[in-house]
């Protein structure tokens, strides 16, 4: 059982809190689209070949900004290469792309479930955000899924912007809860170095919310969301029972993946451990169709390095963590050290201790990167 990841590195422009990696050069679209059909073939005799390939997410960038004659080329490829019998192919698209001929074409390639990247519906959090699309632009793509009758939609919410209100962000809630979405990635505003709004907090052109305010956009938007039957099962990502993300999930429990495309990464389980690798973020060399000078490092992971990050991504799902599954997958125990930490957080109430399932609670949800990295620090 394994995943696919595609990335697509082409955007019309570039969004101001970004650090993907992208280009904005649409002339090498196509010769992008052949290289990438050539490093699937690659594929072929590799161990991934043999896996079953159960999801498939296309990302970016902005995969849409591919006509369906490219992605039909790219489908094709993999079902010549993998054995696909994928629960669940995700396409991440944007509002300005979008027609209900194209939706009706994604779902003919066999895409079920469409990640739409909204981020707000306010024009002037969309110009700040330097957004392609304008707030008509989203209503209008929301309704084209509606009027498609794509299988699941995800859609993109971003909050913690510098001088969002929370009437902004509400209005911003119950636009996108009007077309009844099954599943919401709502993230805060994160300043990433080397991006535009970056250098602009540099500088001190732009002050960023402070913690208190953006737990308080955090609230609203749990609260509103939970009204609506869309619960949280992951720090950033909301859904309503049966609708989470296959894909995602599996990251976080370590299930195979394959990346393909320039600054994708793979993973794949060996004896005692596995291989981690991500493939350079250059474009030339990616043109080049050089495979083995793509790759940018190769990592060996033994059961302890998985085990952590087991724990790292574990503990920021609702689900949380099973020490049993620890023991079983990775011959990891909790120390002593490590369990009396535990018993003072749930004495805190963050942690949530019941049986065979560590989980942190809402309230611990909230410091999620900052309690696991200190449990971890107790072994």
């Amino acid at each position: 059982m394994a995943g696919i990841y595609i990335h697509i590195p082409f955007c019309k422009q570039a969004c101001s809190y970004c650090n993907f990696y992208f280009l904005t050069r649409k002339e090498l679209v196509e010769p992008f689209v052949d290289a990438l059909i050539e490093e699937i073939l690659s594929y072929r005799s590799h161990p991934f070949s043999e896996q079953i390939i159960k999801t498939i997410y296309v990302g970016g960038g902005t995969p849409s900004l591919l006509n369906h004659q490219q992605l039909k080329q790219i489908f094709d490829a993999l079902r010549d290469v993998f054995d696909i019998d994928a629960e669940e192919v995700t396409l991440e698209m944007n509002p300005d792309d979008v027609s209900v001929e194209y939706l009706n074409g994604l779902q003919d390639l066999g895409v079920n479930r469409a990640s739409m990247g909204v981020q707000s519906f306010d024009p002037a959090l969309l110009l700040f955000m330097h957004r392609a699309h304008d707030p008509s632009e989203a209503e209008q793509a929301l309704e084209m899924l509606r009027t498609a009758n794509f299988p699941s939609f995800t859609a993109d919410l971003i909050y913690g912007n510098p001088g969002q209100s929370l009437d902004q962000l509400d209005r911003d809630i119950d636009r996108l809860l009007s077309y009844n979405p099954s599943h919401v990635s709502a993230y805060s505003l994160t300043v990433e170095e080397g991006t535009r709004l970056g250098k602009q907090v540099e500088l001190g052109r732009i002050d960023v919310p402070d913690d208190d305010i953006v737990a308080e956009h955090f609230d609203l938007v749990e609260k509103k969301l939970l009204k609506k039957g869309i619960k949280r099962y992951e720090v950033s990502n909301f859904a309503m029972p049966g609708k989470e993300a296959i894909h995602n999930s599996n990251y976080w429990r370590h299930v195979n993946y394959l990346g393909l495309g320039p600054s994708a990464h793979s993973l794949f389980w060996a004896d005692n451990g596995a291989c981690r690798w991500s493939n350079k973020k250059d474009i030339k060399l990616y043109l080049s169709k050089d495979w083995d000078q793509l790759i940018d490092e190769e990592t060996t992971l033994d059961l302890v390095d998985l085990a952590e990050e087991r724990l790292m991504l574990g503990l920021r799902t609702v689900e949380g963590i099973s020490p049993g599954e620890m023991k079983s997958l990775y011959g990891y125990e909790l120390t002593e050290k490590q369990l009396e930490w535990l018993i003072g957080q749930q004495k805190e109430g963050f942690i949530l201790l019941d049986e065979d399932h560590i989980r942190l609670s809402a309230k611990g949800l909230k410091i999620a990167d900052y309690l696991i990295l200190d449990l971890i620090s107790k072994r």
